[in-house]
């Protein structure tokens, strides 16, 4: 057992290995996507920041930032999805399983890679939200569990974006779903708090996945969140390891499944 985890870990970092090197030879859209949602961050902050009514003594920065990571792990769903896809129909993904390799490398080498993605991404946003003026108020311990949480999201999103990258015919097709991705950004926690929301649309948005982790998130950094008293509010973290465990369990199989039926 030992030795086949190892075996599927070391092709897998083979085929991850592959994605960094893409990195090395395209970097224009590489590096845009790492610094499209500081983008965001800076926009939505000078454009909303002066609009929104904080308590005394707090910037609008203390509530978006944490917002921003979380919707950074979303969009990267978007990536997955045409990566997925591209090879799939270029029959990359058929020549990588006729190769005699672990039969989970693809995938793995994959979930490497767009983790790796996202932790450069997390590292350029807290340069910038440290550099905007947010901090985080409580201990060093509690940020990385806040930074593990949002990687936890990623991770789950991860297995969406193989699922219907492997489900869709071609890039026109992703497209498509990608326009999805921008309503389930919005509909979050994200750039403002659900208490401000009407009620009915305030408690979908709680819901959202991407809200429980920057629910989370911003509890762990002791960035105040002004949210109506509610279970999500009361057990964050709880909600936010679960929301990701939850579209895991459910997209985990139904892209292991439709791997192993490709072109048969």
């Amino acid at each position: 057992m030992t030795n086949r985890f190892g075996w599927a870990l070391a092709d897998g970092w083979t085929i991850a290995r592959r994605d960094l090197t893409h990195w090395r030879m395209q970097p224009g859209p590489v590096i845009f996507k790492w610094f499209f949602p500081v983008l965001m961050l800076l926009m939505f902050g000078a454009l909303l920041g002066g609009a929104m009514e904080r308590p005394e003594g707090q910037s609008y920065y203390e509530l978006l930032v944490p917002g921003i990571f979380a919707l950074a792990m979303l969009f990267g769903l978007e990536s997955t999805m045409l990566a997925i896809t591209e090879d799939a129909a270029k029959g990359v993904t058929d020549r990588f399983r006729s190769l005699p390799i672990s039969s989970t490398a693809v995938v793995l080498g994959r979930c490497i890679a767009d983790l790796l993605d996202s932790i450069v991404t997390l590292t350029v946003l807290v340069v910038t939200g440290l550099a905007l003026g947010w901090r985080w108020h409580g201990t060093f311990a509690a940020a990385l569990a806040a930074f593990g949480l949002l990687l936890l999201l990623r991770f789950a999103l991860l297995w969406v974006g193989i699922f219907i990258g492997l489900v869709v015919k071609n890039a026109q097709s992703v497209a498509m779903v990608q326009v999805l991705v921008w309503p389930i950004g919005f509909l979050s926690s994200a750039f403002v708090a659900t208490s401000t929301m009407p009620s009915w649309l305030g408690a979908v948005a709680q819901w959202n996945p991407l809200s429980l982790t920057a629910t989370a998130a911003r509890s762990l950094f002791e960035n105040p969140e002004t949210a109506p008293a509610s279970w999500i509010g009361d057990h964050a973290i709880a909600a936010a390891v679960a929301g990701p465990l939850l579209l895991t369990a459910v997209f985990l199989p139904l892209a292991a499944t439709r791997f192993r039926k490709l072109s048969r």
